[in-house]
């Protein structure tokens, strides 16, 4: 027998106990790490800088805005870094989520599973501003900064967690699911969902399934892989407004026979006995041990390898005709998601490519954005390396990136010539945005920021910006809306 509103009147189980503890740390738990909300700042402003350099490229800017032209949400609305855009939460989280991500710049973390956690800051900033906005008009205080650290360094915890043993690629998922469920919880806690709403908004972005790779790997590449976050993000929101507007949810999405996550998401490591768990509580583990990207805008598997092609390119650029073999030794999981051989038909199969990302600066001491461009990409040296290249697999490599004391991603490179003679194999077991290097790539970090800002903003903006993003107390102390307005031309 089923209610007037097609429900069946049975009674329901108890809720699956990874959705409770998942929701139960986005409401209730207590950040007390100053070493996470010092690494939050720095986050904070990384992800700034990446989404102020995306605004540089065509491909991703027409992709912003409100859903359709006209439908800006003043005076209330988020307002998007860099733009003059001011946007309802769900849009407004697209949009940031869009430019943070689109030059594969931002933190990553990897372990079984791979992604990269400040892609959630689209639905924090957005439901953040929104809310400061809001309640200004009401009479109400504003929130802080801090609060947009904390919700930060939650969504970090609950993606990082979640992909420290549970592997979503294995079976052709792509990695933006798990910015999904940390959106949805973090943005549903931020609009003040109690435990049972944030749960409830939780088991929707499960049932929600999960976004398939296909847009990463040929012969399918293709740009999707740079807006697929702000996507994930803005759902986030979506399902957090739905639970709070009263929507119910499902308390076995996880582990329902037949129909549930686990069976019909997760059927292959099923199969060897293993079902979603965490392996440790979600504290601020993450956040503290994020990997910033840093010096290059390539996928981070491969950063390690570009460093030791940037030792090496002193010593090859006048020799480049006369390579007879190229060796990037690097982990299991770099070799299998970039050790990419064939035609390379776009940007977004350059950036993924471990011998591009070697080759191009063993020749040109360099790899930025616009190294990945069909320009840029025409020189036949790049594809006569390419083929020279070896890729092979060392075991300790492997290991010690999973490794929870280590988490190193490590590559070796070595070029051999023609003549007999080769270079020194130069090896880099820790890339420079890693726990491990961190007086050597704040200060970087800090440098990318600045000249981020110099694409957008006057002189004696920059300058205002900068006195407030490095002071840990200051910006934590102010309101988030006036944080947001310093980067935005409203």
């Amino acid at each position: 027998m089923s209610n007037n509103m097609g429900i069946l009147d049975t009674k329901r189980p108890e809720f699956d106990k990874l959705m409770t503890d998942i929701a139960e740390y986005a409401v209730n738990y207590e950040i007390n790490s100053d070493l996470a909300y010092d690494t939050a700042r720095s986050c904070l402003i990384d992800t700034i800088a990446c989404g102020i350099l995306a605004l540089e490229h065509p491909e991703c800017t027409k992709l912003l805005g409100p859903v359709v032209p006209g439908a800006e949400f003043r005076p209330l609305g988020a307002k998007v870094p860099g733009t003059s855009f001011q946007l309802d939460p769900e849009r407004a989280a697209f949009n940031i989520g869009c430019i943070a991500r689109w030059l594969d710049f931002n933190d990553t973390w990897l372990a079984a599973e791979w992604g990269h956690p400040s892609d959630n800051l689209g639905a924090i900033w957005a439901v953040g501003d929104y809310l400061s906005r809001k309640n200004i008009s009401e009479g109400k205080e504003p929130l802080k900064v801090k609060d947009i650290l904390t919700a930060m360094i939650k969504a970090h915890e609950i993606q990082g967690i979640l992909a420290l043993e549970n592997c979503f690629n294995i079976e052709g998922l792509d990695h933006v699911l798990l910015v999904r469920i940390a959106s949805t919880a973090v943005a549903a806690a931020m609009l003040g969902g109690t435990m049972e709403e944030v749960r409830n908004a939780v088991s929707h972005a499960w049932i929600d399934g999960g976004a398939l790779r296909c847009y990463r790997h040929a012969p399918n590449t293709g740009s999707r892989k740079s807006w697929a976050a702000g996507d994930a993000s803005s759902r986030g929101v979506n399902l957090a407004l739905k639970a709070l507007s009263g929507e119910m949810g499902y308390p076995s999405a996880l582990t329902a026979d037949y129909w549930g996550y686990q069976d019909v998401k997760m059927k292959k490591q099923k199969e060897k006995g293993e079902v979603l768990h965490i392996p440790q509580a979600f504290e601020s583990y993450v956040m503290e041990n994020i990997l910033f990207k840093i010096s290059f805008p390539a996928e981070f598997h491969a950063q390690t390898a570009c460093e030791c092609a940037m030792t090496l390119h002193p010593y090859v650029k006048d020799k480049i005709d006369e390579i007879e073999k190229i060796i990037i030794t690097t982990q299991e999981s770099g070799h299998r998601i970039i050790n990419k051989v064939g035609p390379l038909n776009n940007y977004a199969d350059r950036d993924h490519c471990i011998q591009y990302m070697v080759a191009y600066p063993l020749i040109f001491g360099k790899l930025t954005a616009d190294s990945y461009t069909d320009e840029a990409a025409s020189d036949p040296r790049i594809d006569k390396l390419r083929e020279l290249t070896d890729v092979q697999v060392d075991d300790r490599y492997t290991k010690e990136y999973l490794e929870a004391d280590k988490r190193s991603i490590a590559n070796a490179v070595q070029v051999f010539f023609k003549d007999g003679t080769s270079t020194e194999k130069i090896e880099v077991e820790y890339p420079i945005g890693h726990r491990l290097r961190r007086d050597d790539g704040i200060p970087l970090l800090n440098e990318k920021y600045k000249n981020a800002l110099k694409t957008k903003f006057s002189a004696k903006t920059c300058k205002e910006i900068e006195a407030i993003s490095f002071e840990q107390k200051t910006i934590e102390a102010m309101n988030f809306n006036e944080f947001s307005d310093l980067f935005s031309f409203v």
